[in-house]
């Protein structure tokens, strides 16, 4: 009787034992994650990939940390103080071009959301029509960097405009109250904040108005790429997947950044999210995820211009498409 008891007892141990062993085998690899910025519709994709369980199915338990700017999550992984990231391509690419080592390997936003944005009331029809105004420039920004590049693009040169800098808080207000006549915004950001207080506004996009560059990529440490290799693999797909949720179901995947993210503000997200979606499949992309060859040598030329990067770099020194998922497997831009 006690020997069989006895043989029972160090069965269910035995299998209790293996189930553990096999519970161990099957753990999901930890994946930190840094932002660039707070949660909020611009990162909805990867709320959706976690709260939809893409990221579970993938074997990954992925650890999504908010970030403050795109300038200071790159620098967190050139330091090597973050692995895999997600920030804005320009500000990764500066870093990678003075030698940091780490690359981009999928890119969400094909083109910056930089904008131009006037009152309608203003009878700013064009761009052109900004000769002889005051735009408003948020005080140390890149996309300030980048407006000589619009203005040239568009027939027009710094001096025809008076730039106004201002610190950022400023910008909505200073616009609303006529002390400018345009501001120099972006589509996720402060046309949001102006039409929630009902403005009616005229907008020129960086992307339509020749100076689409390369933005909001997923990247990583070259030696994080080179020892996770798979699971970078993985965790690209997987991110994808929930960018491509976000599309067919904005509602739902608003709901999921709260979920994960339980302080968001649910109507600006939504807000924020439906503003950005345009991006995806933009600047001659074909699929969601993947900037095109032409789109990295373009962004060079442009950002080498105003001294963003040095000229005659190799594009191919700041992105590799190797941990991207087959082509097939990608959603394709209509």
């Amino acid at each position: 009787m006690h020997t069989t008891i006895g043989k029972l007892a160090s069965a269910t141990l035995a299998l209790a034992l293996a189930a553990g062993v096999c519970g161990r085998a099957v753990a999901d690899t930890e994946v930190p994650f840094q932002l660039n910025w707070t949660a909020g519709g611009p990162n909805a994709g990867f709320a959706a990939a976690a709260a939809e369980g893409f990221y579970k199915q993938a074997g990954l338990d992925v650890k999504i940390t908010e970030g403050n700017g795109s300038g200071n999550t790159a620098q967190l992984v050139a330091n090597g103080r973050a692995q895999l990231a997600y920030a804005d391509a320009v500000a990764v690419s500066q870093l990678i071009a003075k030698g940091a080592p780490m690359r981009i390997i999928a890119t969400v936003y094909q083109s910056n959301p930089n904008e131009v944005s006037a009152l309608k009331k203003s009878g700013i029809k064009s761009i052109k029509d900004l000769a002889g105004r005051k735009v408003g420039v948020p005080s140390g920004s890149s996309q300030t960097t980048m407006l000589p590049l619009f203005l040239k693009a568009n027939g027009l040169k710094e001096s025809d405009v008076t730039l106004i800098n201002m610190p950022v808080p400023s910008m909505v207000p200073a616009l609303l109250q006529g002390q400018v006549d345009a501001i120099l915004g972006s589509m996720d950001s402060y046309q949001i904040q102006l039409e929630a207080q009902g403005a009616e506004l005229v907008n020129f996009r960086f992307a339509d108005y020749g100076v689409p560059t390369v933005s909001t990529s997923i990247f990583a440490t070259n030696d994080y790429l080179k020892s996770n290799p798979d699971v970078v693999k993985k965790f690209v797909a997987a991110s994808l997947k929930g960018w491509s949720f976000a599309m067919d179901h904005p509602d739902k995947a608003v709901k999921d950044l709260k979920t994960v993210f339980p302080n968001v503000n649910e109507k600006l997200a939504a807000a924020e999210l439906a503003a950005i979606t345009p991006l995806f499949c933009s600047g001659g992309a074909k699929s969601v995820g993947k900037a095109e060859d032409a789109s990295w040598t373009r962004t060079q030329e442009l950002l080498s211009e105003v001294k963003l990067l040095p000229a005659g770099q190799d594009p191919k020194k700041y992105y590799t498409d190797e941990f991207l998922p087959p082509a097939n497997q990608m959603r394709a831009c209509k």
